[in-house]
């Protein structure tokens, strides 16, 4: 079920902040997050994440074409390494 439009997108506080920071100081670094859930806005397009999978941080790069999806949707949790069946197709 989608989030009601009246209550707007949802991003946890601290990542505006750090946002703003980095785009202030001109510097082009990853900025390292751990909240899969927040709303990609129009303020992060041109900046690199590090979107926490469990595991490590994977370097996402915003563009305009990301603007309302979530940062989750850009960094898998699982890898899927194919049926074990497929040994013969591979030859």
């Amino acid at each position: 079920m989608a989030r009601s439009v009246w209550k707007g997108p949802f991003i946890d506080g601290y990542l505006l902040k750090k946002a703003d920071k980095v785009r202030s100081s001109g510097r082009n670094e990853i900025i390292k997050i751990w909240t899969r859930r927040s709303t990609i806005l129009p303020q992060f397009v041109g900046l690199t994440f590090g979107v926490y999978n469990g595991q490590k941080h994977i370097p996402v790069n915003v563009t305009e074409d990301m603007i309302g999806h979530k940062f989750g949707e850009f960094a898998p949790t699982r890898n899927f390494p194919g049926h074990g069946g497929d040994k013969k197709a591979r030859r």
